[in-house]
């Protein structure tokens, strides 16, 4: 969300980012998305992984789709990635540090889901009705 502010000093118009203020919403922008989550749980019950092994663990992401994801996530510094100077080249992935901090809040977002879920469909099924 862009909002726009008057600078009377200098009469001027400038943006205003709040995507960039606000760490809640930068965070989750970044791993927020369908997969990057699941990656991360993935690698924090693995030692490392290679990027084969990662994919067929996932199943239905495609090749571009996980190099976006796993790019993305060790740009944050959530996913290390290891190249071995080897022909044909070999590749791991493993779980940061800063990644591991994130586990437990995932699994206590995955307990309250479980605990709601069914509740959540039914207010979405009536929701459907009366809407």
């Amino acid at each position: 969300m862009v909002d726009y502010q008057i600078d009377k000093s200098k009469k001027k118009v400038q943006a205003i980012d709040y995507n960039s203020l606000c760490p809640v919403r930068n965070v989750l922008d970044r791993f927020g998305d369908k997969w990057s989550i699941l990656v991360i749980v993935i690698l924090g019950g693995t030692e490392k992984l290679r990027f084969n092994e990662l994919q067929k663990c996932i199943g239905d992401i495609s090749q571009k789709m996980l190099t976006m994801t796993l790019r993305k996530l060790e740009t944050d510094d959530l996913v290390k990635r290891k190249v071995y100077p080897v022909v044909p080249p070999m590749v791991e992935y493993s779980i940061t540090e800063r990644g591991g901090t994130l586990l437990p809040l995932i699994e206590n977002l995955t307990e309250w889901a479980q605990l709601n879920m069914q509740g959540i469909n039914a207010a979405r099924e009536k929701f459907d009705v009366n809407g």
